[in-house]
């Protein structure tokens, strides 16, 4: 593909605006596509996005709407909108994309329901487009602040993979090229689920060993399920993987973390995501990794607990136990 002149980013949240960011210092004008009038206005008059970005001022270059199709007319596309609403926005944007368009879907997760990562529901949704997937140890208000982030740039066709790095890459940026789009999803997704795991080990104050034989079990789950769905083992153990993991499960800027904390410390699933505006995209996700990990018959037993916890059907400390008295093993 030619050199991409404009970029048009789905989704006016936090992780949407900081990717608008990320393409107007990396030199492109972008159009931010957001459902919400006020996120627009706010974008556009005062180059904030006050509800999900407080305090971080954005490149004029970033120009806001509410049109679709103004933004799919973008030389590439980047969607970041939470996992379980890809399906929904990709089919809005299939009436309006050029054939042939780069997208980059940044959303972490496996779908609800068809157990499908989101490369899948994209081409089933938008099969005019060249599918690309970004992912890797990075928070929003890092990268909207123009912090130091290297994450991984997955594209199967790796001509519009090295054309998508030089789009959006610069020196506060880095993105790494890769064709395995199956290894960059499956960290992207269990990541979040253990890090929930993680976060209970806190807010129960089981102490810092217990969380990193956590993070290193984890790991074991997230490797297993990669490689029974093909991924390569230096993807599972790269950026996308390991190092979001790592990043994930250890922050309390992380939703999920902050989620398992407040778990641990006994707060209901209700309550918690009761008062939060972001999606929590490890509780949905829990009970479809655990049910695809089941058809590959791969054992998570650190994702089932959390999937039966955020579920209603084992309390926090029931799920302790159970793994506590699990048999003991030779490591893998």
């Amino acid at each position: 593909m030619s050199a991409v002149g404009t970029v048009g980013v789905i989704g006016g949240g936090a992780w949407g605006t900081a990717l608008a960011s990320v393409a107007a210092r990396a030199g492109r004008p972008v159009r931010l596509w957001a459902r919400d009038a006020k996120t627009v206005e706010d974008i556009n008059r005062h180059h904030e996005n006050r509800m999900r970005l407080p305090g971080v001022a954005l490149d004029a270059g970033i120009v806001a709407t509410r049109s679709l199709e103004e933004t799919c007319a973008a030389d590439a596309l980047i969607l970041a909108v939470p996992a379980q609403a890809v399906r929904g926005v990709a089919q809005e944007m299939a009436g309006v994309l050029p054939a042939g368009r780069p997208v980059v879907i940044a959303a972490k997760g496996i779908e609800r329901g068809t157990e499908a990562f989101m490369s899948d529901v994209v081409a089933e949704a938008l099969p005019q487009a060249v599918p690309a997937v970004l992912s890797g140890p990075s928070f929003a208000d890092d990268v909207a602040h123009g912090l130091p982030t290297a994450v991984t740039l997955a594209c199967a066709d790796e001509a519009v993979g090295r054309t998508l790095v030089e789009a959006i890459g610069y020196s506060a940026f880095r993105p790494y090229r890769s064709s395995d789009l199956t290894g960059v999803q499956v960290g992207g997704a269990v990541k979040n689920v253990l890090a929930i795991a993680c976060g209970v080990v806190v807010g129960k104050a089981l102490g810092a060993s217990a969380h990193a034989a956590l993070v290193a079990r984890g790991f074991a789950e997230l490797t297993r399920f990669g490689r029974a769905l093909g991924a390569r083992p230096e993807t599972l153990s790269g950026l996308s993987g390991l190092g979001d993991l790592v990043l994930t499960a250890t922050s309390p800027q992380s939703r999920n973390y902050s989620f398992g904390v407040s778990l641990g410390r006994g707060d209901t699933v209700d309550t918690i995501l009761g008062g939060r505006k972001a999606v929590t995209e490890g509780v949905w996700t829990a009970p479809a990794v655990v049910d695809r990990a089941a058809k590959l018959d791969v054992e998570m037993p650190i994702c089932a607990a959390v999937a039966a916890v955020v579920a209603g059907r084992a309390s926090v400390d029931t799920a302790i136990e159970a793994l506590l008295s699990r048999p003991f093993r030779e490591e893998d």
